[in-house]
This record gives structure tokens, sequence and C-alpha cells, in this order.
């Protein structure tokens, strides 16, 4: 397992170790709780910068859940759309279809009742007039 890893999944338990730390301070009147805010600053500070400094020393060993190979790849942007292959597993995009050229008139079906609904009323008139 690689440091960058082991160090992020530390950090709850830090957190909690450090709790039990002002707990105990806190129960010897040595430290209030109201006065402990800074020490978890500190600590997440520290966790923050060693995360980082493990993560400079190899980013390509960090796999990333849902990233398709983020920090594998060589260019400007490791990302998906650098023009780079997808990843495995992942399914090739479809090509798009050829665009028409040609006109097509679409009629809604609004548009057939509302001539059906004329066609109807005229030759009603008709059959009036017979």
């Amino acid at each position: 397992m690689n440091r960058y890893l082991i160090i992020s999944r530390l950090r709850w338990p830090s957190l909690l170790l450090l709790t039990g730390v002002i707990a105990l301070l806190h129960q010897a009147g040595i430290m209030s709780w109201g006065h402990a805010w800074p020490l978890y600053l500190i600590l997440l500070g520290v966790l923050a910068l060693a995360e980082r400094a493990a993560l400079a020393s190899d980013p390509s060993a960090v796999n990333y859940p849902y990233s398709n190979g983020y920090g594998t790849q060589a260019g400007p942007y490791p990302g998906p759309y650098a023009g780079a292959a997808p990843a495995a597993g992942t399914p090739s995009p479809q090509p798009a279809p050829p665009a028409s050229t040609g006109i097509v008139p679409a009629h809604s079906d609004l548009e057939v009742r509302s001539n059906e609904s004329k066609a109807d009323f005229r030759n009603s008139g008709e059959e009036e007039e017979r």
C-alpha cells in the first residue's frame, strides 16, 4: 500500500485519538474543551501536508475511484478528454449518424387532426346543401 493511502486512512483515527487525549487533559484539569480547537486545526494541517508530500513523491500510485486513470496519462491535461484512449471497461463512443441534407416536412398530430376536422366540416356543409 502506498504512503498516500496510509496517511489518508489515518485521518479519522488520529482525530479520535486527539479527542481522547484532550478528554484526559480535561479530566486532569490541564486543558478545557474550549481551548482545544487549535489542536484539531494543527492535526488536520499536518495530515494535509503529509498527504501532499506523499502524493508529490509518487502521483501515479494513487488509484482514485471513478477517475478513468487520472494521473497515469501523459500530457497537459491528464483527464479522459485529452484524446487518450478510453479506460479499460468503458464502452467506446458511438459515431454520430450522418447529417441529413434534404428538407423533410414533419407533420405534427395536431396538424393532421386540424386538417381532418376541416375536411369533416366541408363534408357536413355539402351534405346540408343536398
